[in-house]
């Protein structure tokens, strides 16, 4: 997460914040439906992240903080 933050700015709750934004949550989780290649599509054009630090950050949208 470290270097997402020194590529893009943005820590993990950031990325949530925008998403919340997009529609991609309700109460606090994802909505069912979307996808970790939605998820992952956005982060790469929005943000130019690889394949996998765009996985940490849906791992993370997913619970897994460790």
């Amino acid at each position: 997460m470290r270097t997402i933050k020194t590529l893009t700015g943005k820590d993990p709750e950031d990325f949530q914040l925008l998403a919340e934004k997009k529609g991609l949550f309700l109460n606090g989780e994802l909505k069912p439906g979307v996808k970790a290649g939605d998820i992952v599509k956005w982060l790469k054009d929005d943000f130019n992240l690889g394949h996998g630090h765009a996985m940490s950050i849906y791992a993370w949208f997913k619970g897994k903080r460790n």
